[in-house]
């Protein structure tokens, strides 16, 4: 297969069944972009290079940091064929209020909740992540509580899920989707004028709150951050100075051993924990800035 500009290359490991934070910090030096899926079979992280990958010297860096690499497989993809080839055929999530299916589904399923059509890629994971659950349940929690946001961020937001849905509960609210994969920013895009919320959802992309449009807009009424453990950790401060006052976070990609150390860091910065909510050894948390 030629190599066309613009295409990318992947390194897809074999599912873990928890995160495994060396090997994480490991995969953060050796690809451009880290990705992770929360398929059936566990977590699994998808590095992405702008060039062939040097598998030898992967490797002898692993070997170097003494950490095991899982068995994987190399791919390449190119860029005029990953919208259409990378589609992740998943089945119907249903939450309290939402129903998210795929852009493959031949009939339009019939429902009484807030139905939203979602074009998924590998790289952005399905719409079937437990954490992606979790955090719809906080967002059905927050509207229950008669809470209602205007501006909303969604952080790390893959396919545009949490934004698309925050903007379908809450037909006035605008919502801006960041990711660190420009491929990311264009599903969610697709995804928000697929279901007729491009007014509403709007993405950029930026390594995390490191863009001045994201800071142009704040402070945000309710934050998305549906990332690994450590990232959350290295955002925290940011995350709290762009939330107003009286606003919320809901925060997941964690998992049990975990929980404690997201809250003390978040309680630095003046947010107080309100609930918790788990699927399996995973976790979310609904956090109030407070200060």
């Amino acid at each position: 297969m030629s190599e066309s500009i613009g295409g990318s290359w992947q390194i897809v490991f074999e599912p873990l069944l928890q995160e495994n934070q060396a090997l994480d910090e490991l995969l953060q030096c050796l690809f451009e972009v880290i990705t992770v899926d929360y398929t059936s079979k566990g977590l699994q992280y998808i590095g992405c290079l702008s060039h062939k990958p040097d598998e030898k010297k992967m490797q002898e860096t692993a070997d170097a940091w003494k950490i095991k690499l899982p068995r994987y497989e190399s791919r390449f993809i190119p860029a005029q064929n990953w919208l259409t080839k990378n589609v992740i055929k998943f089945p119907p999530l249903e939450t309290n209020d939402f129903f998210i299916y795929g852009t493959h589904e031949n009939k339009i399923p019939e429902t009484q909740k807030l139905a939203i059509k979602i074009y998924a890629a590998t790289a952005f994971g399905s719409g079937q992540h437990q954490t992606t659950k979790l955090c719809l349940k906080l967002l059905s929690y927050l509207n229950k509580q008669k809470f209602y946001a205007t501006n909303i961020l969604d952080m790390g937001c893959g396919s545009g899920i949490l934004a698309l849905s925050a903007c379908k509960l809450w037909n006035k609210a605008k919502a801006l989707g960041v990711d660190i994969d420009g491929e990311a920013v264009a599903v969610t895009l697709k995804n928000a004028t697929d279901n007729n919320l491009d007014k509403q959802v709007h993405a950029i992309q930026s390594d995390g709150f490191n863009s001045p449009q994201i800071t142009k807009k704040s402070p945000y009424q309710l934050i998305f951050a549906n990332i690994l453990a450590r990232p959350l950790i290295e955002m925290a401060e940011n995350l709290a100075n762009n939330l107003q006052k009286g606003g919320y976070a809901i925060l997941s990609g964690f998992i049990d051993d975990q929980i404690l150390w997201i809250k003390q860091e978040y309680e630095k910065y003046g947010m107080k924990t309100i609930q918790i909510v788990n699927d399996e050894n995973w976790r979310a948390t609904l956090m109030e800035k407070i200060i």
